[in-house]
C-alpha cells in the first residue's frame, strides 16, 4: 500500500511538472496581441468621408438669402472639407441634365475614349425642344467625343449613345448609374435613364450631386473637358463623309452671359433645365487664391434668378 502510494506521489508531481513546463513554453497570444495592438488604429485605410464636406443639418450662410421659390442651394469648401451653405441640401429634387455628370463618370470609369460607337436610332428620338448635340443616325465618333457632347452640349443624344455603348441598353446602363451612385455614397439618389429627362423614379438631392461631381473632379479628363471654352467633334456620318461639330458650354459662365464677382473663377460645371426641376447649376470654381469650391442652385424659376442667386452665394460664401 505505502508503495503504491510512493507511486501515485510520484505520478501526479510528474504530471504537474510537466504541466508547468508546458505552460512557461507556450506563448500567450492574448499578451502578444495587446503588447502589439495596444493603443494601436485597427483600421488603417482611407475612411469613406475623410475628405468630404459632411453636414446632418441645414447650414445658413450670413449674407445669402436663398430665394424661397428655390429647391436646394449648397455651397462646399473643398479646402477646408466644410459645408459653407446647405439649404435643402437632402431634399429628393428632379436633377434634369445634372444627371449627366453622372452618366459622364460612369462612361470614363468603364469605358474606353478612343473606342468609336456608332449612333443608334433610339439615341437620336428627341423631340425637337429637347437638348440634343445634333448626332444623326448612324454617325460613328469616339467615346470622348460623346462625353465632351454630354458635358458642354449638354446632349440627350450623346447619353444614349454612352449608355448603349456601356452597358447594351439605357435600362442596365441606368442600373449600373445606380450602383455607382450608393458606392459614393449617395444614397438619396435614383435614376432611370441616362440624361435627366422627367421620370417620377428619376431623382437625387443636392448633397448627392456634390458627393457624385467631387468623385467626377478626382479624374482629370472630366476637368479637362468643363474647363473647355468649346469642343470639335469630327464626325463620320453613315455616308462616309466627315462633318465638324462645335460645342459650347451651357452655363452662362462659360458662355459669357454671366458675370462671377470679383475674386471668383467658375472653370465649369453641368447645367440641368426641365418644367419639373426647374433651372439648376452645380458648378467647379476658385476664389482669388486658387482653392476650390463646388456650389449648385437647384429648381430657379429662370436664368435670371439661377445666376442671381449663384452671384448672391459666391459672394457670400467665397
Amino acid at each position: 500500500m505505502a508503495a503504491l502510494l510512493i507511486i501515485f506521489i510520484l505520478i501526479i508531481g510528474a504530471g504537474a511538472a510537466g504541466g508547468f513546463l508546458l505552460w512557461e513554453h507556450s506563448k500567450n497570444y492574448t499578451l502578444s496581441y495587446e503588447q502589439t495592438a495596444y493603443n494601436k488604429a485597427l483600421y488603417q485605410g482611407n475612411l469613406f468621408a475623410q475628405d468630404l464636406c459632411v453636414t446632418s443639418e441645414e447650414v445658413a450662410l450670413e449674407g445669402f438669402q436663398p430665394d424661397e421659390s428655390l429647391h436646394a442651394a449648397g455651397l462646399f469648401d473643398l479646402t477646408q472639407e466644410k459645408v459653407v451653405c446647405g439649404y435643402k441640401v437632402f431634399d429628393r429634387l428632379y436633377p434634369a441634365s445634372t444627371t449627366k455628370i453622372l452618366t459622364a463618370y460612369v462612361a470614363l470609369k468603364h469605358g474606353n475614349p478612343d473606342d468609336v460607337v456608332t449612333v443608334s436610332a433610339n439615341a437620336t428620338d428627341f423631340n425637337w425642344d429637347e437638348s440634343v448635340a445634333g448626332l444623326v443616325t448612324g454617325d460613328q465618333l469616339t467615346v470622348y467625343d460623346l462625353i465632351c457632347g454630354l458635358l458642354i452640349q449638354s446632349g440627350n443624344d450623346c447619353g444614349t449613345a454612352l449608355a448603349e455603348y456601356i452597358s447594351g441598353s439605357e435600362e442596365a446602363f441606368a442600373e449600373l448609374m445606380n450602383t455607382e451612385a450608393a458606392a459614393l455614397g449617395a444614397t438619396g439618389t435614383h435614376f432611370s435613364n441616362a440624361h435627366g429627362l422627367h421620370d417620377e423614379n428619376h431623382y437625387t438631392t443636392a448633397y448627392d450631386l456634390y458627393l457624385i461631381f467631387t468623385a467626377c473632379l478626382k479624374d482629370q479628363r472630366f476637368m479637362d473637358i468643363i474647363s473647355m471654352e468649346s469642343y470639335t467633334a469630327n464626325i463620320t456620318g453613315a455616308d462616309g463623309t466627315v462633318r465638324a461639330q462645335t460645342w459650347t458650354p451651357t452655363h452662362y459662365y462659360g458662355a459669357g452671359l454671366a458675370t462671377p464677382p470679383e475674386g471668383v473663377h467658375v472653370i465649369g460645371g453641368k447645367t440641368g433645365t426641365t418644367d419639373q426641376a426647374g433651372n439648376c447649376v452645380i458648378l467647379y470654381s476658385e476664389n482669388a487664391e486658387g482653392n476650390p469650391y463646388i456650389s449648385i442652385i437647384m429648381g430657379a424659376s429662370d436664368k435670371t434668378l439661377l445666376y442671381d442667386e449663384m452671384n448672391q452665394l459666391f459672394s457670400a460664401g467665397i
